[in-house]
């Protein structure tokens, strides 16, 4: 029995992956040498952003009134339960993906991506870390393609790739009918395993060499996508990245300030479903009660 739904969780996360590698857009190659075989791949929580995109995301849309605190509620729950234990449980993942999913089912595409693009400008654009950043457009600057790569959904994490100039974005793949979210995967949430697929599966299709790439990430979930490529990065490592990075010899990169690491950092995984719950729980009650 745990054989079989091994094999199945690795069967989703393949299809994950697949499926983001395929619906990434190639934007247009830059005046610059091109360089072919070479790529860069950033993970975006935390590494490329202060805190989860999805809890930015999820804060704007709350504020636009675009879900209810029982949704937010259930999504906040089941995401700490699947986050917090560090599940790669079928039934926990499909848990937390269906979700997660919830407040968009049966929303039009178009308009989740026309208030994405509202939200990234107003929330996000002034989380980004420069030093990451800086990170980026090194690859950039030497002609190589930089893509992002996240459990965040396919939609809002091209917005960010586009906003920032890169190439493009693996993200979540959600199941599209007539323009509408179905509310149902293709696949896993690109998480863990998936995305060490999605790069896998980019990299064929734009026939990349991989030792000749770079992964950035702060999480010891990405620790599978770090290790398909010949470097690896530890940008603002949790504990068990840090630990893992030293041990292994990869090159570690921290933008956060001292006192905050002390006093106000939380892991982004973990500020985006238990915090998700409660800050946007508070936000619409407090809207809620100046409506009244």
């Amino acid at each position: 029995m745990a054989g079989s739904r091994s094999t199945d969780l690795l069967r989703a996360s393949q299809v994950a992956g697949e499926a983001s590698a395929a619906a990434a857009e190639v934007a247009p190659k830059a005046l610059v040498e091109p360089d072919l075989t070479g790529a860069a791949f950033f993970d975006v929580d935390n590494t490329v952003m202060r805190g989860a995109s999805i809890f930015h995301l999820a804060r704007g849309l709350a504020s636009r009134k675009f879900f209810t605190l029982r949704e937010v509620g259930d999504f906040a729950w089941k995401q700490a339960k699947f986050v917090i234990n560090g599940s790669e449980d079928l039934e926990d993942m499909a848990s937390a993906s269906e979700a997660g999913l919830a407040f968009v089912q049966g929303k039009r595409v178009e308009d989740v991506v026309s208030l994405g693009e509202e939200i990234f400008d107003e929330l996000m654009a002034r989380k980004l870390w420069p030093g990451t950043l800086a990170l980026a457009q090194g690859h950039l600057d030497r002609g190589q393609r930089v893509w992002l790569v996240t459990a965040t959904p396919v939609e809002l994490a091209a917005i960010i790739a586009q906003r920032l100039g890169l190439t493009g974005a693996l993200g979540t793949v959600s199941e599209i009918e007539d323009g509408v979210y179905t509310g149902r995967l293709v696949g896993a949430p690109l998480h863990g395993k998936a995305k060490a697929e999605a790069v896998l599966a980019l990299a064929e299709r734009e026939g990349l060499d991989l030792v000749r790439c770079t992964a950035y990430s702060d999480s010891a979930n990405d620790v599978p996508m770090l290790s398909v490529v010949g470097r690896a990065v530890a940008v603002n490592p949790d504990g068990a990245l840090r630990k893992h990075a030293r041990a292994v010899g990869w090159e570690i990169h921290d933008y956060r300030r001292a006192r905050m690491n002390r006093r106000y950092y939380v892991p982004a995984a973990v500020a985006g479903a238990a915090g998700l719950g409660i800050g946007i729980g508070l936000g619409i009650g407090a809207a809620q009660h100046r409506s009244r």
